[in-house]
C-alpha cells in the first residue's frame, strides 16, 4: 500500500533511547545506532530528521545548539508552526515499527483442536493446512476480508507496521486469486504460496493411482504433485501474478519436492515475481540449497541445516528468516541463531501467524522466545525484527529510523529495546505510527 498521504509534521520529542537501525560515528548500540534523549522529526509521513531532542530543529529550521538544554513540552511547542504537532513521549524508548515477513493471515476456520492434539502428543505435519483449505474456500470475500481487518488490527496493536500476507490457502485457481487479490487491499507485500500443499482433490484423483501399497502410494502422490504443479505454474500463476510481488514454495516432506518446488519458483520469476522459500523445517533437505542458488531474498523456517547450508547461506544475499512461533506451538527444536549469526548469516525474524503452526501475530513474543531459546541478545533479536525483516523483502524504506524513511514509530511502555525480552507477555508496545499516522 501507499503511505495513505499523510500530511502533517509531527515531533516526537523526550525519546530517552531512541534504536535507529542507523549506525553513525557517536551513537550506542552497533547496528542498532542508539540516541540517547532523541526526537524525530516527520512530515508528510517520511522522517526528516534525527537526532538529540536538545538539537531538533526549530521554528524557521533552526538548529538549538546547547546540547545540555531541556525544553518542556510548552516550550518546545512555542518553536514551531501551529501545524506541527509536538508528542513528548516522557523518556520512553522508540524503536522503528516491525516488519513481519511471513504471514498467512487471509484463511477461514480454526484449528485450535489440532493444536490441542498436538500438546497431547500429536506430531505436526504439513498436510493439516487442508482442512484451513476447505474453512477458506467455504468462506465469503466479505467473511475473508472483515477477518483479514481484525488481523491487521492486531499487528498494528503487536507494533508491527510493515508486513507481508501468503496465499495458499485457497490451493484452485479462483479461491488463490481472491486470497491475492483481498491481500492486494491491505499491502504491498503479497506473496503467491499456490505450492503450499497438493491440495485433497490432487491426492485423490484415480488418475495418479489407488495408493493402496506403500510403494504405490508415494508414486501416486508424486504424480499428483506434478499434476498440480502444473496448474500453479499455468493458469492459477496467470490469475494470481497481477495482485502478487513474491512467489514462494513449501520444499518440504509431505509438500513439495526440490524439482517441483524449482519449476514453481522460476515460473514466478519470469513472471516478475521475487523468490522467496519455505525450506527445511521439518527436516534436513535441499531447500535452502535451493533459495540461495535462486537468488531468493529469503528461505523460511531453516529449522534443520547442515554445515554445507550455513555456508551457503553466509556466502549469499538470502536471508535466514527464523519463525520461533512455530517451533514454540509445534514442539519441534529451535532453529541455531547463534550458529547463523556468528557464520555471518543474515536473520530476521517473523511471526509466520497462521492457524496450523504459529497463531500468533506478536513479534514481542517472538523476540522473547528468539533470546530465551535461540542465542539471540536482545539487540540481535530488535534488529532482525525490523531491519532484518526489511532486508528479507528487500525493503530500504522500512525497518530503521532514519532521514527518507518511512515514518514508521513504535513508542514503548519502558525505558529500554531490553524490556521486550526482559518483560515477556507484558504489553509494553504504547502507540504506534505508520506513515506518520497513528495507527495504535
Amino acid at each position: 500500500m501507499s503511505d495513505g498521504g499523510a500530511v502533517r509534521r509531527m515531533l516526537l520529542t523526550d525519546i530517552g533511547e531512541l534504536v535507529t537501525n542507523d549506525p553513525a560515528p557517536g551513537r550506542e548500540g552497533g547496528r542498532l545506532g542508539i540516541v540517547r534523549d532523541a526526537a524525530v522529526l516527520v512530515d508528510d509521513g517520511r522522517i526528516v530528521w534525527v537526532g538529540p531532542a536538545a538539537h531538533a530543529p526549530s521554528h524557521g529550521g533552526e538548529r538549538r545548539h546547547e546540547r545540555d538544554e531541556r525544553l518542556d513540552g510548552e516550550e518546545h511547542r512555542a518553536l514551531w508552526d501551529a501545524d506541527v504537532e509536538v508528542v513528548d513521549v516522557g523518556g520512553s524508548a522508540v524503536i522503528p515499527g516491525f516488519v513481519d515477513s511471513h504471514t498467512h493471515i487471509v484463511f477461514g476456520g480454526d484449528r485450535a483442536e489440532e493444536f490441542a492434539a498436538r500438546m497431547s502428543g500429536a506430531a505436526y505435519e504439513a498436510g493439516g493446512i487442508r482442512s484451513t483449505v476447505a474453512a477458506t474456500r467455504a468462506a465469503t470475500d466479505d467473511e475473508l476480508r472483515a477477518r483479514l481487518a481484525d488481523f491487521v488490527a492486531e499487528l498494528h496493536a503487536q507494533g508491527t507496521t510493515t508486513f507481508e500476507i501468503k496465499s495458499g490457502y485457497g490451493l484452485s485457481v479462483a479461491d488463490e486469486e481472491r486470497l491475492v487479490r483481498l491481500a492486494r487491499e491491505v499491502t504491498d507485500e503479497v506473496t503467491f504460496l499456490g505450492a503450499h500443499v497438493v491440495p485433497f482433490e490432487f491426492r485423490e484423483d484415480p488418475r495418479f493411482g489407488d495408493g493402496t501399497a506403500p510403494e504405490a502410494a508415494a508414486q501416486a502422490a508424486e504424480r499428483a504433485a506434478d499434476a498440480y504443479v502444473e496448474l500453479v505454474v499455468g493458469e492459477m500463476l496467470d490469475a494470481c501474478a497481477p495482485y502478487a510481488t513474491w512467489v514462494d514454495a513449501f520444499c518440504e516432506r509431505g509438500a513439495f519436492t526440490p524439482e517441483q518446488s524449482r519449476r514453481v519458483l522460476e515460473a514466478g520469476a519470469a513472471a516478475g515475481l521475487g523468490i522467496r522459500v519455505h525450506g527445511n523445517q521439518l527436516g534436513p533437505g535441499g531447500g535452502v540449497r535451493l533459495a540461495v542458488e535462486l537468488g531468493a531474498a529469503s528461505v523460511d523456517h531453516c529449522t534443520y541445516l547442515d554445515d554445507a547450508d550455513v555456508a551457503a547461506l553466509a556466502a549469499s544475499d538470502t536471508v535466514a528468516t527464523l519463525l520461533p512461533g512455530v517451533e514454540f506451538s509445534t514442539r519441534q527444536p529451535y532453529p541455531d541463531a547463534r550458529r547463523l549469526i556468528d557464520a555471518g548469516v543474515e536473520v530476521a525474524l517473523a511471526s509466520d501467524c497462521n492457524p496450523g503452526s504459529s497463531f500468533t501475530s506478536s513479534l514481542p513474543f517472538c523476540i522473547a522466545v528468539a533470546v530465551r531459546d535461540m542465542g539471540m541478545t536482545p539487540a540481535e533479536a530488535i534488529w532482525a525484527s525490523t531491519a532484518g525483516g526489511a532486508l528479507a523483502l528487500r525493503r530500504t524504506d522500512v525497518g530503521a529510523i532514519r532521514p527518507g524513511a518511512r515514518a514508521d514509530l513504535v513508542e514503548l511502555d519502558a525505558p529500554s529495546h531490553v524490556h521486550l525480552a526482559y518483560r515477556p507477555g507484558v504489553p509494553l508496545v504504547r502507540r504506534v505510527w505508520a506513515g506518520g499516522e497513528q495507527v495504535a
